[in-house]
């Protein structure tokens, strides 16, 4: 007897890519990778400086992703799941590669009250931007990021790096200052004030 099977996979459905992954077939997973290699590298380039380990970040991303992928909750947002992947692929890059000192622990330091002066031009374009946290080192460039675009408070960041509230709060003013120079140094004086730059 002779039946019709019909193939259901649909490479924009996200349920139908995901579906087929869970099964392993090739189809889904290279479906998976291509709608989601952008997302995975914009996420992967706020974390690292050169485009090689920011390869390296997007390798180790997606085999997480697929080794996870039968954990993930169906009413959670996908994408969000899956930049919270990328986040802890990034993290686990940079502690598995830090070769330098982290800035002192601040242990019995003062709340700073962070109140920059310093004035920025606010429509920067992005990419401008990018540029920028990238310039940052490595310690300050994972606070920042983790910090400011991700929305991670003083204490979880503390604890995604083992390191101390206080380090990550000082590293978070010093990346701000740094990355104030720096527009400073590449655009001059403004009379706007960039918010991502701001306490």
């Amino acid at each position: 007897m002779f039946f019709n099977k019909k193939n259901s996979f649909d490479p924009n459905d996200i349920n139908s890519i995901i579906s087929s992954c869970l099964k392993n077939e090739r189809q889904g997973q290279q479906a998976l990778v291509v709608q989601y290699l952008s997302y995975s590298k914009s996420i992967c380039l706020l974390y690292s400086q050169n485009t090689m380990d920011v390869e390296e970040m997007v390798n180790d991303g997606f085999i997480r992703v697929f080794s996870n992928l039968s954990k993930y909750d169906s009413s959670r947002s996908f994408k969000s799941w899956l930049r919270a992947i990328f986040i802890n692929s990034c993290i686990d890059h940079y502690r598995k590669n830090k070769s330098f000192a982290m800035t002192s622990s601040l242990d019995d330091a003062m709340e700073y009250e962070l109140e920059y002066q310093t004035t920025v031009i606010d429509d920067m374009a992005a990419e401008d931007l990018l540029a920028l946290i990238q310039d940052l080192t490595p310690v300050y460039r994972m606070v920042f990021t983790l910090y400011v675009v991700e929305g991670y408070n003083h204490r979880e960041i503390a604890d995604m790096l083992g390191i101390q509230e206080g380090t990550s709060k000082s590293n978070l003013r010093d990346a701000r200052k740094k990355l104030q120079q720096m527009v400073y140094e590449r655009y001059g004086q403004y009379n706007h004030t960039l918010k991502i730059l701001r306490s």
